[in-house]
This record gives structure tokens, C-alpha cells and sequence, in this order.
């Protein structure tokens, strides 16, 4: 049964591949992780600290929403 599977997968991968793609691997954070959710509040506070300070940031991101809107044009 796993020689099966194995052709399947080959023969998928095999037309992925014709097809102009490749395979990548992706490696991301491990949200199961002890201390990941305390990481988070403390990026996200070092973030907002960092938007606090920078004075003209509200009003660009006003701006660049602005040139988004199409009810403005």
C-alpha cells in the first residue's frame, strides 16, 4: 500500500514539476511552544511603543488609505 502512495505522490510531484513549479520547505514559528504567546505581547508592544513615538505615521497611513479608496476618486 505505501508503494502505492509513494507512485501517487511521485507522479504528482512529477506533473507539479512539469508544470513549472518546485517544491519549497516553509519553516514558521511553533504556536504550541512555550513562551510563544508571551513573545507575541512583547513584539506587538514593542510595535505599538514604536507607532506611539513616530508622529507623522497616523497621518501617512491616512494618506496611503486614501490613495486606496475608490469612493474618493
Amino acid at each position: 500500500m505505501s508503494s502505492n502512495v509513494s507512485a501517487r505522490v511521485k507522479k504528482r510531484r512529477d506533473n507539479l514539476r512539469a508544470a513549472g513549479l518546485r517544491p519549497v520547505q516553509i519553516w514558521v514559528p511553533d504556536t504550541r511552544r512555550p513562551g510563544f504567546l508571551d513573545e507575541c505581547r512583547r513584539q506587538s508592544a514593542v510595535v505599538a511603543k514604536a507607532d506611539a513615538d513616530d508622529a507623522g505615521l497616523h497621518g501617512f497611513m491616512e494618506e496611503a488609505l486614501a490613495d486606496l479608496d475608490p469612493a474618493e476618486e
